[in-house]
């Protein structure tokens, strides 16, 4: 397959490529391990580097061979750089650095080494460097046909340079350019030196993907977890967590059975439970979306985190005391049509029980993942399950306390 034309190796990789981008790394790998080195090649070219990356890692070695083999000695080299660095970094993500030349560069030879470069290379910026090759400035193709073609692109440069570092993990490179919409960003080492390129697109298709993977995170799927992945590697994913959920969800049932002498004489309490879990549960978990999104999107370094916490408690007082009132009312109806004894008295306690309990989620869904932040775990993990079976367990405890002290 090695021997097949330059076109149709690229219009095989175009191929693959669309196949293999909804893939798990293994599983693209899987697709790919046959195929000739040009092929692999091509393909690459069309994924995003740091799923590039991940299928290289997972690909046999005869296969990688062949792709390395087969790659430019600048992109092959770009891979085993970028293979260095930590999943989650700016390094993963870097392509090979083009269009970096020295100060003393006039504007005519920087012109005819962009012809050389060839159709199939994308410039959109020259980057400067000095005698050290250090990154002291950027050109824009704007710059090089408004000025005269004997000036050095020393004397056309912008010196106020954006740059990423490749150690940067992927959350805080994403934070960092919300607010910059280059087409491209300079990756430096220690030294400053250029080691690589990010794209934008590249982040913001990361960035897509990164919240895409929130929703599963919170119910505990793996981030790693794809549609194609095996029936037993998404058991061995998914199931450790419904064990966690399991125990937790015991401390709810312990909360019940303290409290099976109150709910044998207020029956109607126990139709009532699972309205005061479903409700205050959906509310914390409207707040732990918006903290997830604001810690995704470096809104909290704007907003400090005391008055997000005031919002979110008078949030969840409005919610409890609109939700209670018509909860109220209807355990008000069925307590009557029960003959229960104390009807207004079961009223009152379904109202304050929502308030409380939609305050408490409210606190949790935004204090949780801070929490898990700051300890260093990814805040999106499972943070779902931890809110809901919390406030499950203060919400039903505090309406039985309230039922015990007042109507039995």
């Amino acid at each position: 397959m090695d021997a097949a034309s330059p076109q149709v190796a690229s219009e095989i990789g175009a191929q693959l490529a669309a196949e293999v981008k909804a893939l798990s790394a293994e599983g693209a790998a899987s697709r790919l391990a046959t195929h000739g080195g040009a092929e692999l090649v091509a393909t690459f070219m069309r994924l995003p580097p740091a799923f590039t990356q991940e299928v290289l890692a997972a690909l046999p070695d005869d296969a990688r061979e062949r792709a390395f083999a087969a790659a430019p000695a600048k992109v092959a080299s770009q891979w085993q750089r970028n293979a260095f660095y930590e999943p989650d970094s700016i390094g993963r993500m870097m392509e090979p650095a083009v269009g970096v030349l020295p100060a003393q560069t006039s504007i005519a030879e920087a012109v005819a080494h962009l012809r050389e470069l060839g159709k199939g290379t994308s410039v959109t910026y020259l980057y400067v460097v000095d005698a050290a090759e250090r990154l002291v400035g950027v050109v824009t193709m704007r710059d090089l046909l408004m000025h005269p073609a004997d000036l050095t692109l020393g004397d056309v440069m912008l010196t106020n340079v954006f740059v990423l570092h490749p150690a940067t993990p992927l959350q805080d490179a994403m934070k960092q350019v919300l607010e910059r919409h280059y087409p491209v960003y300079p990756v430096v080492d220690n030294d400053g030196r250029v080691v690589g390129l990010v794209r934008g697109q590249s982040l913001f298709e990361a960035r897509a993907v990164e919240i895409s993977l929130q929703a599963g995170s919170l119910v505990g799927v793996d981030k790693e977890e794809r549609i194609d992945t095996p029936l037993w590697q998404a058991l061995r994913m998914r199931h450790p967590w419904l064990q966690v959920n399991l125990f937790t969800a015991f401390g709810t049932a312990y909360v019940v059975s303290v409290f099976d002498g109150t709910i044998k004489q207020a029956v109607v309490l126990a139709a009532f439970l699972p309205v005061l879990s479903c409700l205050a549960g959906n509310n914390g978990c409207q707040a732990l979306a918006i903290t997830l999104r604001g810690l995704t999107l470096n809104d909290l370094a704007r907003h400090p985190v005391r008055v997000l916490l005031a919002k979110e408690v008078r949030l969840g007082a409005l919610n409890g005391l609109l939700t209670g009132v018509v909860g109220a009312v209807v355990m008000y109806l069925f307590a009557s049509s029960g003959n229960e004894e104390h009807p207004i008295l079961l009223a009152l306690i379904m109202l304050a029980a929502m308030v409380v309990a939609c305050v408490v989620s409210c606190l949790l869904g935004t204090l949780v993942p801070l929490a898990v932040r700051r300890i260093g775990a990814d805040p999106a993990t499972a943070s779902g399950l931890f809110v809901l079976t919390i406030t499950d367990i203060f919400g039903m405890a505090f309406m039985l306390m309230l039922a015990t002290a007042l109507v039995v």
